[in-house]
């Protein structure tokens, strides 16, 4: 026995050491979302900016100076939808930094572009080839924007690129497969198991996309409100009227002058809901809506700030816009 022992612990000192997988810090959850699943069991991911709190204002902590320190990998939006971190990412020691918006294949569009700007078809009766050979959105149109520049001051600009691009799940779906390919690059021996990791989101995803889609059918020719200018890349995906939105922003209220428009575009379009969102006042929608007899959905979450942190967040986010948006939209009376 003791023979038997010896020989044991002589061929586990032989054998050469494991990489461990890497480790990975992201900027919001929904970014920490992806990269769960495609990481699956092999680690945890560290989300910067938590549950609840607001990218906008949001300051690093000592705590999170020294996971970006010791990270091998930062995987976030970019400096569109969080421009101070791009200066943070000093921070990263030997690190590498991977911002999704950019990653070659990403169907960009530009704030306050409509249905005109998206040129893949959805058809959700087919299934998908994730090519994601998408041309990037035309030029913005900058009449609203200039007017309201005032109350764009904080977090990041509406004007130009609009960085939401995970409400558009073909997104997704390729930047799960950027993920998988970054990962296997620093860790070799669990490639496969983060291909695996991220086929399987990929066909969770294309099954919940089928789903929604169902859903919000019969409300593809209905206008409704929103609090700011957030939900173009999810509309145009699913072929819904683009939201009118109170703000243009979501890091400062709407002017006097902002609301009474908006007024005025909801009576001239007849939208039938209004949609407050997690972290702004509802009475803002309120304002906005007050003499209409418009109805009040349940609140968005576009960035999933309100849900609990993890690989399901991604799923969840979707699947709780399309149900809010459908159960108002479709209700009678």
């Amino acid at each position: 026995m003791r023979l038997t022992i010896s020989t044991a612990m002589l061929s586990l000192l032989a054998m050469p050491a494991l990489a461990e997988p890497p480790q990975i810090v992201t900027d919001i959850p929904v970014t920490g979302s992806l990269v769960q699943q495609v990481l699956g069991d092999l680690g945890e991911v560290r989300v910067l900016i938590n549950e609840g709190s607001d990218p906008h204002h949001f300051q690093l902590r000592p705590s999170d100076a020294k996971a970006l320190q010791s990270a091998d990998l930062l995987v976030w939006i970019g400096p569109e939808l969080t421009p101070w971190l791009e200066r943070a990412t000093g921070n990263l020691g030997e690190g590498e930094a991977i911002s999704l918006l950019h990653a070659p294949g990403t169907h960009l569009r530009e704030f306050g572009a409509g249905h005109d700007d998206h040129e893949h078809d959805h058809d959700h009766g087919h299934e998908h080839e994730h090519e994601h050979e998408h041309e990037h959105a035309g030029e913005h149109e900058h009449e609203e924007h200039a007017e309201d520049q005032g109350e764009e001051a904080h977090g990041h600009d509406h004007d130009g690129t609009d960085p939401h691009a995970w409400l558009d799940p073909a997104n997704a779906q390729l930047w799960l497969t950027v993920i998988a390919e970054e990962l296997a690059s620093r860790d070799p021996g669990n490639a496969e198991t983060y291909a695996s990791n991220a086929e399987a989101a990929i066909r969770e995803i294309d099954e919940l996309e089928q789903q929604i889609a169902t859903r919000l059918e019969p409300a593809r020719d209905r206008d409704f409100v929103v609090f700011h200018d957030a939900y173009g890349y999810f509309t145009a995906h699913f072929g819904l009227k683009p939201a009118i939105a109170v703000s243009l922003g979501d890091a400062s209220s709407p002017s006097a002058a902002r609301l009474s428009e908006i007024s005025a575009k909801v009576t001239e379009s007849g939208a039938e809901c209004a949609f407050p969102e997690y972290g702004h006042d509802p009475a803002l929608i309120g304002s906005a809506t007050e003499g209409s007899d418009i109805r009040v959905g349940a609140e968005l979450d576009p960035a999933g700030r309100g849900l609990e942190a993890g690989a399901e967040l991604y799923g969840n986010l979707l699947e709780n816009m399309g149900e809010a948006l459908a159960d108002c939209l479709t209700a009678k009376g």
